[in-house]
Parts: C-alpha cells; sequence; structure tokens
C-alpha cells in the first residue's frame, strides 16, 4: 500500500516563491493528505468520479454495469466487457499509481506558480524520471484541451509574446539571430478577455481581465493569427491591438477592430493586460524551468492560463481537474531525441 512520503511533505516547505497557494480556499496539503492517505482512497475517490459522470463500455455503448471488487474493474451488464479505472481518460495505459496522478493534479491546482517533473520526482522518491515528466505534460495537455473549448469575448486585446526557449536541433549550426527572429525566441500570440472598456476615473485599464489565451504559433504571417482568431475569439468581439501587417485581415473577422501605431512606453497602457500576462508567464518558466523545448512550451502556458482562468475557484479546483482526466483520452506524445 502506497503512502504520502515524509520527502513529500517537504515539498511544500521549500522557497514560496514556487509553491504559493493560489488563495486562500484552495485545498491545502494536510486536507489533500487527510483524504488520500494511500492508494486505496484514491482508487475509491476515483470510482466515484467516474460512476458519477458514466461508465460507458468502449465495446457495445452500455451504460450500465458491475463493479468488480476483486479486479478493480468495471463490468459491462451487456457484453461483460471489463475496462480499469484508468482505462479511456488521459491515465490510459499508465503504470504508474493513482496516488502519483491525485498528487500530481493537487499540486498543479493548489500552486500559483508550478514544479519541475525532477521536483516532483526526488520527492516521490521514484526511480525514472520520463514516467513523471510525461505525468505533467499529459495533465497540462487536457487543461489545453479544456480552454480550447471556449472562446474569449467582449473587449479583447491582442499581442505577440516571444518567449525563451531552447535552439532547435536543425537551427543551432545557423548564424545566431537576435530579436524577434532569434533561434532561441517562440512566438506566442496572446488574447486577453477585459470585463468591459471602461476605464476607471484613476486609470486608463480596463476594470479587469477575465480570461486569457496564450497560443504558440510557428510564424507571424497574417494566415497564421487569423487562423487562432476564427478558433478562439467570438465573431462578436472588438479587439483592440498594434498596427501589425500581421493584423490586416482581423477586422473581418470580428465586430470592431481597434488598431493603432503604439510607442514602446504607451504598450503598457494600451494594452495592458496581456503585457501583465506576458511578463507573470516569463517570470514563472525562468524560476522554474530552464531549456524549455520549443514543442513543449505550450503545454507549460496551458498550465499556466488554466490556472489564471479559475483563479477564483478555490478548493474546486482539483474535482474540475480531475473531471477533465477522465474527459479526456491520452493524446500526448513525446519525442526525447
Amino acid at each position: 500500500m502506497l503512502y504520502l512520503s515524509h520527502s513529500l511533505r517537504s515539498v511544500f516547505a521549500q522557497s514560496n516563491s514556487i509553491f504559493v497557494p493560489t488563495n486562500e480556499d484552495t485545498m491545502k496539503l494536510i486536507d489533500f493528505m487527510q483524504e488520500f492517505p494511500n492508494e486505496e482512497s484514491c482508487e475509491n475517490k476515483l470510482r466515484e468520479y467516474r460512476e458519477k459522470q458514466g461508465v460507458v463500455c468502449p465495446k457495445c455503448g452500455c451504460t450500465e454495469h458491475y463493479w468488480k471488487k476483486d479486479k478493480k474493474c468495471f463490468e459491462c451488464k451487456g457484453c461483460h466487457y471489463r475496462q480499469s479505472l484508468k482505462a479511456n481518460t488521459v491515465m490510459h495505459g499508465s503504470q504508474l499509481p493513482l496516488m502519483y496522478w491525485f498528487t500530481a493534479m493537487h499540486l498543479l491546482t493548489s500552486t500559483r506558480k508550478s514544479f519541475s517533473a525532477s521536483e516532483l520526482q526526488r520527492q516521490l522518491g521514484h526511480k525514472n524520471y520520463m514516467p513523471i515528466w510525461a505525468m505533467l505534460h499529459k495533465l497540462r495537455s487536457i487543461m489545453g484541451k479544456r480552454d480550447a473549448q471556449y472562446q474569449v469575448c467582449g473587449i479583447v486585446e491582442m499581442d505577440e509574446g516571444f518567449f525563451s526557449t531552447e535552439t532547435p536541433e536543425g537551427k543551432k549550426d545557423e548564424p545566431q539571430k537576435r530579436g524577434r527572429g532569434s533561434q532561441k525566441k517562440t512566438a506566442v500570440l496572446v488574447l486577453a478577455e477585459t470585463s468591459d472598456g471602461t476605464p476607471k476615473k484613476t486609470s486608463d485599464k480596463p476594470t479587469a481581465v477575465k480570461h486569457i489565451k496564450m497560443l504558440v504559433i510557428n510564424d507571424l504571417k497574417s494566415e497564421t493569427i487569423d487562423g487562432k482568431v476564427r478558433m478562439y475569439v467570438n465573431p462578436s468581439s472588438t479587439i483592440t491591438s498594434d498596427d501589425s501587417t500581421s493584423y490586416t485581415n482581423i477586422k473581418s473577422l470580428v465586430s470592431k477592430h481597434v488598431h493603432q501605431v503604439i510607442e514602446p512606453k504607451q504598450v503598457g497602457k494600451i494594452l495592458p493586460w496581456v503585457h501583465i500576462a506576458i511578463s507573470n508567464a516569463k517570470r514563472l518558466l525562468l524560476d522554474v524551468y530552464h531549456d524549455i523545448r520549443p514543442d513543449y512550451l505550450q503545454s507549460y502556458l496551458n498550465e499556466f492560463c488554466y490556472k489564471f482562468n479559475r483563479r477564483t475557484f478555490g478548493d474546486k479546483l482539483f474535482d474540475r481537474l480531475v473531471v477533465a482526466a477522465l474527459a479526456y483520452k491520452n493524446e500526448f506524445r513525446y519525442n526525447i531525441a
């Protein structure tokens, strides 16, 4: 029977720069340990979640089943097909204990920033790094899928950010460029939905930011930007941006496009929330990770946006992530070369 190790408890005693609660209502470590002290408690909870969501037989589509306690699996009442607790979820095929998955989901939803896979591996006392690394990326993948269901709308700020990443293998021998074209930079389209466009009396900023999206893009061509806007911005929205040539077609995709040439010193006033989001995301990545490969940058941004967009959920955020873990099969693929 697997128990939460003493070393894992110490992870929360480390620097607050890494482990900071999203808000005071988030599930605390002591509460998590009391609710999930061992593998059996995690199995019982996952079974409860799955039965609440509805267990569907992948073979015949029947929604009625038996629980085989000795086998720890569901058996279809129609065709008697059996499926495990992890089957057809993001945990499908994983050999890691459920305790690991629940612990990772708790840490992802109870911390303001993040943590590295190597640190989680060390605290869990697991021998191999890659299964822990892959588990975290699978969870970040479903965070992205959940957010992809929703469009931003209303008043939307839009701009690009350039994040430091590892130079791709195929470009390491090329002459190193600087600025936006650098091989060490990856472009990200950032969208920030504000509550309304009414400035406060004492500030030029909109009253608040609701939701954000951060989308890795391969280039700054207008066709690339148009595709992202069609997918992630409601057509009734008003987009505010600079006068970039990448945005020439935006006016045909939304209700209104407000664009102007913006001096560097004015960016913080005209597009405040986009650049606050970019700054915060960059700081988080620099604090926790090193040499992020461009292929995996989106995964880390998924986590940042998921937690930001649900910053008021409190202790319900853990439950939401577990439900998402059951709703999506694993599609995360990686190349360790």
